[in-house]
């Protein structure tokens, strides 16, 4: 096990932060896992219970016990609630990679980019992480947008990258260096 990691609040430009989870972020949780795609990428549930859904929480706060990474709700400062997820998991060789969802309650608000730009910047300062690496499938072009307003360039195509829905897809690979 490595060391336990401590997920700190960030601002998130002046409408978003991003924070640790808390069980009172149950209604993102539900929110996301009604969307045809966030349950197919991520660990949140594709049939929400309270349980499964506090489940996922929990393995939030795992994952920076067991020092694996830090996640973090996206919280929308004038509602008062989460609306997303984003992460940052650190690997070898100098690289993370960044990953993150946003309910459809929260989207077009810019606070995927802002929660992008937010964590990658303090991976790359405060944590002195070299280089910060985002997938996204070619079709999400949203995705694509949010990570080039976030600072990240395009570095190509990764064929059958990885595995979706259980089939094997294409990835771009974005990149942000410090």
């Amino acid at each position: 096990m490595d060391a336990p990691l401590v997920v700190p609040e960030l601002q998130a430009g002046p409408k978003h932060r991003l924070r640790p989870w808390t069980l009172d972020d149950l209604d993102a949780v539900r929110e996301a896992s009604t969307d045809a795609y966030i349950p197919l990428i991520t660990s949140v549930p594709s049939d929400y219970t309270e349980a499964e859904g506090a489940a996922f929480v929990r393995r939030q706060w795992e994952r920076a016990a067991e020092g694996i990474g830090y996640s973090f709700a996206i919280e929308d400062l004038a509602a008062g609630r989460a609306v997303g997820q984003i992460g940052l998991w650190p690997g070898v060789h100098g690289r993370a990679s960044v990953g993150y969802w946003v309910a459809p309650s929260g989207r077009g608000q810019g606070a995927a980019a802002a929660a992008l730009l937010a964590l990658s910047s303090w991976g790359l300062t405060e944590l002195r992480i070299p280089r910060v690496e985002l997938h996204v499938e070619p079709w999400n072009t949203a995705s694509s947008r949010t990570a080039e307003r976030a600072g990240f360039t395009l570095e190509g195509l990764l064929r059958s990258w990885q595995e979706v829905g259980g089939e094997r897809r294409d990835m771009y690979v974005y990149s942000r260096l410090a």
